[in-house]
């Protein structure tokens, strides 16, 4: 959930990138922060275990424009994706306001995929959460790779069915729709906040400008 700090005049978002291990979570992360100004972007942290390099977290937050005087500021984490790890993912999670789910399109990650999609769902549920009501958006991230699943594969995998939900072919390692993926969620964050009747007044403070973006092209 959101947290305001009446004190500091920041509300703060935290938008946690979810997946399988590889896929691209981090990725995602290091081109948003290399191309963010430094006046506009925090450190780039990270936690690793000795077993697995893509076990960790990043702490990013990415400063919006100032809204009624509140500046609005977005913290982005990655999870790890690997079964053993639910721990971590879960205190990653908590306090969670939009998930970017990053599936590999590769076809020999799709196992990973699912494997994923159903440790995130538990995991969240586990902290009262669920995609359901969460504004989220779905990444199929390495599309310019040879030999990699059509969306409707993946789609189904991951008992999604065609709908509104936001999704995007992505290259992370280009930058190809990594911002794209996170205005979009950020608008989807901020609408949720300013329409949700338990931020009421937090709510006030943004209800005639919460539809901005955060990119910086």
């Amino acid at each position: 959930m959101p947290v305001v700090n009446h004190t500091s005049r920041d509300v703060q978002f935290k938008v946690v990138y979810c997946g399988p291990g590889m896929g691209g979570k981090t990725s995602n992360l290091l081109y948003i922060h290399s191309r963010l100004g430094a006046d506009r972007r925090g450190d780039l942290c990270s936690l690793a275990t000795r077993t697995d390099r893509t076990v960790f977290f990043d702490f990013l937050p990415v400063n919006a424009m100032e809204i009624n005087g509140y500046r609005v500021r977005f913290q982005l984490y990655t999870v790890p994706g690997q079964a053993c790890f639910s721990e971590s993912r879960s205190m990653v999670l908590k306090g969670v306001d939009g998930v970017v789910f990053v599936a590999d399109s590769r076809i020999e990650r799709r196992q990973a995929n699912i494997d994923a999609m159903g440790m995130v769902r538990e995991d969240l549920g586990r902290l009262g959460y669920s995609l359901d009501t969460l504004p989220w958006v779905l990444q199929y991230n390495k599309r310019d790779l040879p030999q990699i699943l059509p969306r409707e594969v993946i789609d189904h995998d991951l008992g999604l069915s065609a709908g509104a939900l936001p999704r995007f072919e992505v290259c992370a390692t280009s930058g190809f729709n990594v911002f794209g993926t996170l205005d979009l969620l950020s608008r989807m964050i901020l609408h949720r906040f300013h329409d949700s009747k338990s931020e009421n007044r937090a709510r006030t403070l943004l209800r005639k400008e919460c539809d901005v973006a955060v990119s910086a092209h």
